[in-house]
């Protein structure tokens, strides 16, 4: 297989996160190949603002992938029970999505693969976070020596690397990075129980965990909220 020197593919969700993910690599030269899932959540108005983030950061190609996670159930995010609107504490939470990480990941390896890229960036986050397990390092270097077993590249002698930039990084210093990188953060979305307009709630765990992060770097959240607008 011909190697692209310089191709990535980035996992985008359309959250702070993975958009500050795609800033840090496109900041860093690669050609980047934008990866977003349409898995039957309920906050499918993030997918618009993956697309724009894509666009936004010059990536080259971008994706949408249908994934009938939801067809599984067992989580709030695809309409399994209701959102908390408390952090559950040292529990995982109801929002958690079944594999949902090592789905994605295995189908951008697979993009990766075809690609001959190197690079699989993943927005992943183990301090400011739900608890979720795939989002811990342990996971990550697991799915990496994985990827290099499973895949002609990886025994021919082309490893590909699991990038997760933002993994010990917390949201203030999250949100301060994607500045730095000029993302526009009115163009995220983080909220998993928005309104019919896509309106942030303002409420849920992922809602505060997005403003504190700018409480504590001591900016102003661009979004528009369902209680605080």
């Amino acid at each position: 297989m011909r190697h692209k020197p310089g191709a990535a593919v980035v996992l985008l969700s359309g959250g702070m996160d993975s958009a500050t993910c795609l800033a840090i690599a496109a900041s860093q030269g690669h050609a980047c190949h934008t990866l977003a899932f349409d898995y039957g959540q309920r906050h499918r108005v993030e997918l618009e603002m993956a697309a724009r983030q894509a666009k936004a950061f010059g990536a080259r190609v971008h994706r949408v992938i249908r994934v009938d996670l939801a067809a599984l159930g067992g989580s709030a995010l695809t309409g399994d029970g209701e959102v908390p609107r408390r952090d559950p504490g040292d529990r995982i939470p109801p929002t958690y999505v079944p594999a949902r990480n090592a789905v994605f990941l295995s189908l951008g390896l697979g993009w990766a693969e075809v690609l001959g890229a190197s690079d699989l960036f993943i927005g992943a986050n183990q301090v400011d976070y739900s608890g979720y397990p795939d989002c811990r390092r342990a996971f990550l270097e697991a799915f990496e020596r994985m990827a290099n077993l499973a895949t002609r590249a990886g025994t021919e002698g082309q490893p590909l690397r699991i990038r997760a930039p933002l993994l010990d990084m917390g949201k203030a210093a999250i949100i301060r990075r994607g500045m730095e990188l000029g993302v526009d953060f009115k163009s995220t979305h983080t909220c998993y129980h928005p309104d019919a307009q896509g309106l942030a709630c303002g409420l849920c765990p992922s809602c505060r965990l997005r403003l504190g992060g700018f409480a504590e770097a001591g900016l102003d959240d661009p979004l528009a909220y369902q209680r605080l607008s």
